[in-house]
């Protein structure tokens, strides 16, 4: 059920106090106009949340490249967590995952025509891709993981929650694991529950939208996650003649599912009545592997009996393969497994809507508003069954 994964530590509450007048401050600063928020021309959107990791982020944002790549120029700018680099950088396809972090790296893989650039400083990072040296007459930028950076006011805010760590359930650090107070989600335009359960009831999707308490201005949205097919990481050492078709391919398998992520709980749990038996080698969010943690690998999957793989996320995967020490087997063994998102209740249809008319509306470029205007009367003409929406606040 939803916020089955929350842990409290309620001996650092007092902790938690501290930190929440730090950030209560902080809020009320912006506020009242003291610290500035940076409005910009161009349509931006930021998706984030509100507590630390695991809400499933960059599977949303890979989910809006995919909506708007085709339409549009699309860039995300990304703080780059944990690069070895500073200052603001655009991604080649070749640039090295060191330079620009784990998931830059891969949205840059998985989609190279799109612009990914790292900033720290977003406002910096900002104004470089739509007036520096790096312009390349970009239609919209996504942040990344930016609903705290308060610096930027974007035109539509999107705040992730996990359905199995709903904020509404959690506590400030140290305490839990919420950046801010459950107040902020205020300044959200859209909040989507992530990872819910497939078989999710009507019933329960009225018990969280009630528990959520949202403002009128503020949509709300149900997304679960679906399993693609699994690929191996490294191909020059995988059997092709057993190369997998589908999930299907784990079945009766001893998986061992290694993972450097924030919450590798629903994996396991989306897996477990899959395979014949599960394994979690579990390390931590962005974890840059060692030669001990090589070795530990090696080690588990030879201890497992047969018929054996291992599984690892697309994150993990970027960093996996700038290792060294491997055995042939792990190599030959070692299976990604990507994954999307899906947005519930036929939700759809409503939340693109709603994206592209933002991006359409808010845009420079005169082709992309001229389409707006273009699909009034194929839009007028396809109403169907919809669910109610909200409209959002006028930016």
């Amino acid at each position: 059920m939803e916020g089955d994964f929350i842990n409290i530590n309620k001996k650092l509450l007092p902790l938690g106090w501290l930190y929440g007048i730090g950030v209560g401050f902080r809020n009320m600063l912006f506020e009242m106009g003291v610290l500035k928020s940076q409005s910009y021309s161009i349509p931006i959107i930021s998706i984030g949340n509100i507590t630390v990791g695991g809400t499933g982020k960059t599977p949303h944002v890979e989910y809006l490249i995919r909506l708007l790549k085709g339409k549009m120029n699309v860039a995300v700018l990304s703080r780059g967590y944990k690069r070895k680099s500073r200052g603001f950088l655009v991604a080649q396809e070749d640039t090295p995952m060191q330079k620009i972090g784990d998931e830059p790296y891969q949205m840059k893989q998985k989609f190279p025509e799109i612009t990914v650039a790292v900033d720290k400083k977003r406002t910096r990072g900002i104004e470089r891709l739509t007036a520096g040296a790096a312009k390349k007459d970009i239609d919209v930028i996504l942040l990344d993981d930016a609903f705290q950076h308060r610096y930027v006011k974007p035109g539509i805010n999107i705040l992730l929650t996990d359905y199995h760590r709903l904020f509404i359930y959690d506590e400030l650090l140290p305490v839990g694991r919420l950046r801010e107070p459950i107040r902020s989600k205020d300044r959200a335009d859209i909040v989507i529950v992530t990872k819910c359960p497939r078989d999710l009831k009507p019933m329960e999707f009225r018990v969280i939208t009630k528990a959520l308490s949202l403002y009128p201005y503020q949509q709300l949205y149900f997304s679960t996650h679906e399993y693609d097919t699994p690929r191996a990481l490294f191909p020059e050492a995988a059997d092709h003649q057993t190369a997998p078709k589908s999930i299907d391919y784990l079945a009766g398998k001893n998986v061992l599912l290694l993972t450097g992520i924030a919450s590798p709980e629903q994996m396991e749990h989306d897996l477990t009545p899959i395979v014949a038996n599960l394994t979690p080698l579990s390390f931590s969010d962005h974890h840059q592997f060692k030669s001990k943690d090589v070795t530990r690998i090696n080690d588990t999957f030879n201890s497992l009996p047969e018929p054996k793989m291992i599984v690892t996320t697309e994150k993990d995967a970027t960093r996996l393969t700038q290792i060294e020490g491997l055995s042939e087997e792990v190599r030959k063994s070692l299976y990604v497994l990507p994954i999307h998102i899906t947005l519930m209740q036929d939700q759809e249809k409503v939340f693109n809507k709603n994206i592209l008319g933002y991006v359409r509306k808010n845009s420079r470029n005169s082709i992309l508003a001229k389409g707006k205007d273009d699909n009034k009367s194929k839009d007028s003409n396809h109403t169907g069954d919809r669910p109610r929406t909200i409209s959002f606040r006028n930016h």
